[in-house]
């Protein structure tokens, strides 16, 4: 790991918001990671210079620190081109006439820097542009213009100094890697800070004359999108996912900008990026294995890495076990005798589950359990949803809700106070989920979902080294799943706090002790390992188990064939990679009763029928069900599976060329345990079955049948 002794770095870590040392400058939790990371650096010995716009705040600023004006005067034309389908009622090219200025204040060896414009300036109370802006306000254009100001800062600052660039989300920074990719002084580091959709575009012709006036050399064609009517009802369900939307062939693709032209990819936790490898078990992923940007992941695989995150210094400062709980919770108007459930997030319904876990809440306290809930669904304009309301007054003294932001002290009161945190979240939005750290660093034991991007919570591990409850993850709307499942671990939580407390207390030791070794020194670490490599030159190299665990085996080093034949077969049979399987020799029946079990409990039936049509002698328990899952019946069809819990059809909907439409999706009736009637599809519509499988992966199947 690196250490003070190392050759100092310059890291300039530059982002549309990086306020994280001053709380009255705050908007989202990417300021405080950034100031948190750049204080560790800078605690090693390493120059840290931050990169920010000055969201018209600097008379502000100047109140409280110590503002330098810098020599910067930098007046440009910034040149407009807009996408003629959403700016209407503008012109096609507007020219922004620019004059930007920077200022710098100093703390804690850390050098802030904050550039100030006409539009750097504007929204100084929200940062972020309205989503109503667009088509409407070139204000919409604010996190753009700061991407070629960002540029044309670093260039004129440290113009002839070597620096490690810490670029973070992709949306905010896109021009940053191919703009500075012609600079050898200069390396860029992306982080993926959320899982925005890998496939997010952006308006090509824009991009292709702002980087034309940055320098940059010209950006090759997009491979093209899957021709018309081509996995139509994938691609048309994919808005019910929050995982991909569909644009127009002028589009580029942000991923495709930032991991093509930076020189290493960070995330935010191991699961985080395993997730956005390949999105596997979920509704998009063989979609996405179909789309050109699962190219771009795979030739750039070998410059990813897992930076990490933490919980502040101060919440790990604090002490839980010096907090009144009973003067807490009686506050709040609960019974500090009963177990209390704590929840503490964004009000934000399809990302955190809170319509799920607002229906498991009363369904369980309907029954009579006895708990309390502590709920805070932070939101500055209130909660406008009359259900929320309703369930919090049905069970008054009992459920606690509020919304407003209050000071971190109250909330680490709460989750001191509180014997079980809830984060039902969906969608795989969340990447490592602070909130949920820093209540099991108070002791509370989580109640979560089975998020890859949450697993080094630990709550989803085996009963020896597991912190607490898990529930599948989730990739429906108002999913009734979910909301079983909450209900069930309420329960399970509940009796294990009165019935086994010895249990239950040992679990909120292991949670307090993984939350807590989430340190940003420990980030500091991974960072400076990957930072101190590149300003080495040393090249970036794939792993084999990364290669492994990906089931990526035409970039596996080819002694690992050799050398690891037993690893390579089990990830290719987890795979269903039979090519795979054939390199490393011929595909006999044990090996095809592994891959033929894998795949079924996968549903990946494509790899069943191909074992079968390879090896006819399988035995008849294992292709009739194959051949019969889904039949004819008296209401229409019939599937049967035994390890799936929900099955839906979709069907497309007709759609213009390069237009977006929605899939009509129905839900089966479940008539017995892994059986489940429906209608037929109308003929020729191209309509498959979603199936969501116990272990709640989600996987798509043809309909037979018909």
């Amino acid at each position: 790991m690196s250490d003070v002794t190392a050759e100092p770095l310059h890291i300039i870590e530059t982002y549309f918001e990086c306020c994280g040392f001053d709380h009255t400058f705050l908007q989202g939790g990417t300021s405080v990671y950034l100031w948190n990371l750049s204080r560790a650096f800078a605690r090693r010995g390493h120059r840290v210079s931050i990169v920010t716009p000055a969201h018209g705040r600097l008379d502000d600023l100047r109140s409280r620190h110590d503002v330098e004006d810098l020599d910067y005067d930098d007046r440009y034309t910034l040149p407009l081109v807009l996408d003629p389908e959403v700016w209407k009622d503008f012109p096609a090219e507007v020219p922004l006439e620019l004059r930007t200025t920077a200022h710098r204040i100093r703390r804690e060896d850390v050098d802030l820097y904050f550039l100030s414009n006409a539009y750097l300036d504007r929204l100084p109370d929200t940062f972020y542009p309205p989503y109503g802006a667009k088509g409407n306000d070139l204000t919409f254009f604010k996190p753009l213009v700061f991407q070629v100001d960002s540029v044309r800062f670093l260039r004129s600052r440290f113009a002839d100094e070597r620096a490690v660039v810490h670029a973070h989300e992709p949306y905010y920074h896109y021009l940053l890697p191919p703009a500075l990719s012609g600079d050898p002084l200069k390396s860029v580091v992306t982080t993926v800070q959320s899982n925005m959709p890998i496939t997010k575009k952006v308006y090509g012709p824009e991009v292709r004359r702002l980087l034309a006036e940055l320098g940059a050399p010209p950006l090759p064609h997009e491979a093209p999108a899957l021709p018309a009517g081509e996995r139509e009802a994938q691609r048309q369900y994919q808005e019910r996912t929050h995982l991909h939307y569909e644009y127009r062939s002028d589009h580029l693709t942000v991923y495709d900008l930032v991991a093509d032209h930076s020189d290493r990819i960070d995330f935010l936790s191991p699961g985080q990026r395993d997730f956005y490898s390949g999105f596997r078990d979920t509704p998009f992923q063989d979609l996405f294995a179909a789309l050109p940007v699962a190219g771009t992941v795979r030739r750039n695989a070998h410059k990813q890495f897992v930076g990490g995150c933490a919980i502040s210094d101060s919440w790990l400062a604090g002490d839980p076990d010096a907090v009144d709980r009973a003067e807490v919770l009686t506050g709040l108007g609960l019974d500090p005798e009963r177990p209390t459930f704590f929840h503490n997030a964004r009000y934000a319904v399809h990302h955190k589950g809170q319509v799920e876990l607002l229906r498991a809440i009363d369904r369980v306290l309907s029954e009579g359990l006895d708990a309390n809930f502590v709920l805070r669904c932070i939101s500055p304009t209130g909660i406008d949803d009359p259900y929320v309301h309703d369930v919090a007054k049905r069970h008054h003294g009992r459920v606690h809700l509020e919304w407003e932001r209050v000071d971190e002290s109250r909330v680490f009161a709460y989750a001191s106070s509180a014997d079980f945190c809830v984060f039902p979240s969906k969608f795989e939005m969340d990447t490592f989920l602070i909130a949920q750290g820093e209540a099991m660093a108070c002791g509370a034991v989580p109640v979560a979902t089975a998020q890859w991007g949450m697993a080094h919570f630990l709550h989803d591990a085996p009963k020896e080294t597991g912190t607490g409850f898990s529930v599948n993850r989730s990739f429906a709307e108002d999913d009734a799943l979910l909301v079983a499942a909450l209900a069930d671990r309420f329960r399970e939580a509940v009796a294990l706090f009165r019935d086994r407390p010895e249990e239950y207390r040992a679990l909120s030791a292991r949670a307090r002790e993984v939350a807590r070794s989430f340190t940003w020194e420990r980030c500091a670490d991974l960072h400076l390992e990957v930072f101190s490599a590149l300003w080495r030159g040393e090249p970036a190299v794939l792993g084999a188990d990364d290669a492994l665990r990906q089931g990526w085996f035409d970039l596996l080093p080819s002694p690992v064939w050799s050398e690891r034949p037993e690893d390579v077969l089990a990830a290719a049979v987890a795979a269903g990679d039979l090519a795979a399987v054939e390199r490393l020799g011929p595909v006999t029946a044990e090996i095809g009763r592994r891959l033929f079990d894998a795949a079924w409990e996968r549903a990946d039936f494509a790899v069943c029928e191909e074992v079968v049509r390879r090896l006819p002698g399988l035995p008849a328990e294992l292709t009739a069900p194959l051949r019969d899952r889904c039949v004819p019946g008296a209401d229409g069809l019939v599937y049967r599976l035994r390890h799936a819990e929900r099955v839906e059809l979709v069907v497309p909907s007709p759609r213009a060329p390069e237009g977006r439409a929605s899939a009509e999706v129905t839900a089966w009736t479940r008539t017995g345990p892994g059986e489940f009637t429906g209608a037929a599809p109308p003929a020729g519509s191209a309509a498959r079955l979603l199936l969501t499988l116990s272990n709640g992966r989600v996987a798509w199947d043809e309909v037979h049948g018909g």
